[in-house]
């Protein structure tokens, strides 16, 4: 079978037994994905940086595919997490990357007052496959040399 979209266990993560996301209803667009292990999300203070929840998962895609990674709709009201920054977007040459192999991770604030604690395989977020487009004159050739945060690089 020809792999065309799909989850794996990232590197390293190999003997954590990692569930790969799955849709829990014919139509739901996304793939609820777990976390790796047990972590704690401080409650935000001015100045600190996001909590980076692990996944231990790589995505793999079609060239004009992205991973859109979104929250759970409860996660804000129930938990107190949003996303760091809104969405995230996982680019089809993150996967693999020389250094971290594709793992994607989920970037939280925490806007109650008190600390969350997520556990292993508890629901963080949902992963979205879509397609994109790209602009008459466009001439991307740049190959991506990292992982997170590389893409300018």
């Amino acid at each position: 079978m020809e792999k065309i979209r799909g989850f794996e266990v990232a590197k390293g993560f190999e003997d954590k037994n990692i569930n790969l996301p799955v849709r829990k209803t014919k139509y739901s667009a996304g793939y609820d994905v777990e976390a790796a292990e047990d972590c704690i999300v401080p409650s935000f203070k001015k100045g600190m940086k996001p909590t980076l929840v692990k996944t231990g998962i790589k995505a793999y895609m079609a060239d004009d595919e992205v991973l859109i990674l979104a929250n759970r709709s409860s996660n804000p009201s129930k938990k107190g997490l949003v996303l760091a920054n809104s969405i995230g977007v996982i680019d089809k040459d993150y996967y693999g990357n020389p250094d971290n192999d594709g793992h994607f991770m989920f970037s939280f604030f925490n806007i109650k007052d008190e600390d969350i604690e997520i556990k292993k395989g508890d629901a963080i977020g949902q992963a979205i496959f879509q397609k994109y487009l790209v602009t008459d004159d466009d001439a991307a050739e740049g190959t991506r040399k990292g992982g997170f945060g590389s893409t300018s690089k």
